[in-house]
């Protein structure tokens, strides 16, 4: 672990001198490339340094034991060693998860998917609570949501929500909200009080850069119409709906958010690609379905996920059997209890199978 600990900080004082070369300077592309590389090995750095630093002090500290010393500062010695101590031993385990493989996904944006499933008009409106969730989330993430395409309903549900999440980080949080999520909850279309369960599919896709995934306009075909809202009430008179489809793959995107046709377009492209991209990636990752079944944050989209259950005030993670007691709270987009638990169980898994190898 040292020696890989000393290549990052050698990488690290290299990518120093390039930032400073006057040709680098001048090359944007490689300018940002440089600077993101070094932003994202600097964390690992500093608590390498760190590491060093200490571990220097508690030598010097037992060093300090073999000579003789008076009763009072022997004792003050040992804390000192037994804080050090405490203290090497954190940063160790913190330097073990700094170590592990980053997904090269993490810092980009998203585009999610909420579809209702299961349950007719109910499963609708859960869609639209999941949706003000996930919003709410990104809001107090310092991240911005916007809506690309929605298919509202007469009771205020979505039967489907397709929206990005702008922000750094966006998708290191979110990717763990893949998959089938459960309502058990009382209708308010029931009068007999009955308990309903419905569900709703969430699927979270990083968007993907043009460099990333090539899409030839000639494989795409675009058809516009007019946008339309609920009950088929019409938007706007304009033909400023985008419908894109990818021959080559199928896939089909709409987008009639914006009254403008081009901003229709740039957004359904976003989408596209996103989707795209996720599919080539769903296919690489198959021939690595044992490992893809153990990591939580990266299991089956119609694998259920997440129970909300309304009439105990309760939420449920079945990926790592978490329980909480505060639905109204993670209703409101206070998603971080969940999302650290379940970030802390895969690098455990990851720690696991490091160590086994």
């Amino acid at each position: 672990m040292l020696d890989r600990l000393q290549a990052v900080e050698d990488r690290y004082e290299e990518l120093n001198e390039l930032l400073s070369d006057p040709e680098v300077i001048s090359d944007a592309k490689k300018l940002r490339e440089y600077s993101k590389e070094q932003s994202d090995i600097s964390e690992t750095v500093q608590a390498y340094r760190a590491y060093k630093e200490t571990t220097s002090q508690l030598d010097d500290a037992k060093s300090m034991l073999q000579d003789q010393l008076d009763s009072e500062m022997e004792e003050m010695v040992k804390m000192e060693i037994e804080e050090l101590t405490e203290k090497k031993e954190e940063l160790e385990e913190q330097l073990r998860v700094l170590l592990l493989p980053k997904d090269p996904n993490d810092d980009k944006n998203v585009i999610v998917e909420i579809r209702g499933a299961a349950g007719g008009d109910e499963a609708a409106l859960f869609a639209g609570d999941l949706y003000k969730m996930y919003s709410r989330f990104a809001e107090k993430n310092g991240w911005k949501p916007e809506v690309i395409e929605a298919h509202p309903t007469e009771l205020g549900g979505y039967k489907e929500i397709v929206f990005m999440i702008n922000g750094s980080g966006a998708y290191s949080k979110m990717k763990y909200e893949n998959g089938a999520h459960r309502v058990q909850r009382v209708p308010s279309t029931e009068s007999g009080g009955r308990i309903h369960t419905s569900t709703a599919t969430v699927a979270v896709l990083p968007e993907a850069e043009e460099v990333e995934i090539d899409i030839h306009e000639k494989d795409i075909r675009v058809d516009t119409f007019a946008s339309s809202g609920p009950g088929g009430q019409s938007v706007n008179t304009t033909m400023s709906a985008v419908r894109l489809t990818h021959e080559p793959t199928g896939t089909v995107v709409s987008c009639q958010d914006e009254k403008s046709q081009i901003k229709n377009k740039d957004k359904a492209m976003k989408v596209l690609r996103a989707r795209i991209y996720d599919k080539y990636q769903q296919e690489a990752q198959a021939e690595y379905a044992e490992s893809r079944k153990s990591a939580v944050g990266t299991g089956d989209r119609s694998e259920r996920i997440r129970t909300y259950n309304f009439p105990q005030s309760r939420v449920t993670d079945h990926r790592i059997g978490l329980t909480i007691q505060k639905l109204d709270h993670i209703l409101q987009g206070e998603l971080d209890e969940i999302i650290d638990s379940l970030i802390v169980e895969e690098q455990a898994e990851m720690m696991e199978k490091a160590g086994e190898q």
